[in-house]
């Protein structure tokens, strides 16, 4: 399956994916990855794998309809199959995920629908839930809200700060974002209105669920 990365900062996803793929647990292959920012440690990571890359800039269009279009046409032209959103801080409009139709997926930092939108790790301390983690899912229209592929659950603990427990965090988003791909790529995904069913998978164990199976 040909990946398209979208990403906007330092790419810590996005290496996960670079990684999964170098060492055969993932069989796909990034066809591109494109960067709303330039200058950002995610393009480093690109240069130094030899993964294809973009900087298309939001600021370079007249239109938010005619950036998302510019991405939509670098993607197509490279037969992109499944887009990933990994660190990408855009909302994402119908023009964009018209051209891509329930094969746009997001990892973001709460256990959706908990803490949707920027900065889920400080409203998690800072609103005193003893549990927290990160997600895989679907991307809609509506912010943080599309059907959920898997989520990890990652504890809170007394004293944590928004950078501790976004690094315990992000320890579990590098192992569920390519298990995420694995099971689309593998074609065991299937989607039921809001629920999501991964075909042969192991439901109902922490802190993962459904259980990983190679990440």
């Amino acid at each position: 399956m040909n990946l398209g990365i979208l990403v906007s900062g330092r790419g810590s996803n996005l290496q996960a994916i670079i990684d999964a793929v170098r060492f055969g647990k993932l069989k796909d292959r990034i066809s591109l990855v494109i960067s709303d920012r330039e200058g950002v440690q995610a393009i480093e990571r690109c240069k130094r794998h030899a993964v294809p890359y973009k900087v298309i800039k939001r600021r370079d269009y007249a239109s938010k309809e005619d950036f998302e279009r510019a991405m939509v046409s670098a993607l197509k032209a490279e037969g992109v199959e499944l887009v990933v959103l990994a660190g990408f801080m855009r909302v994402l409009t119908k023009t964009f995920l018209s051209a891509f139709p329930m094969k746009v997926i997001n990892i973001h930092p709460s256990l959706i629908p908990a803490f949707q939108g920027l900065r889920a790790q400080k409203q998690a301390v800072e609103y005193g839930v003893l549990y927290s983690g990160c997600t895989v899912h679907f991307v809609a229209e509506e912010v943080d809200n599309g059907p959920v592929i898997i989520q990890a659950c990652v504890p809170v603990i007394p004293g944590d700060t928004e950078e501790s427990l976004s690094e315990r965090i992000l320890r579990y988003e590098h192992r569920i974002l390519p298990q995420a791909i694995k099971w689309i790529s593998e074609g065991r995904v299937k989607v039921y209105g809001r629920k999501v069913i991964v075909e042969g998978a192991r439901y109902g164990q922490l802190p993962f669920n459904p259980d990983l199976e190679d990440f």
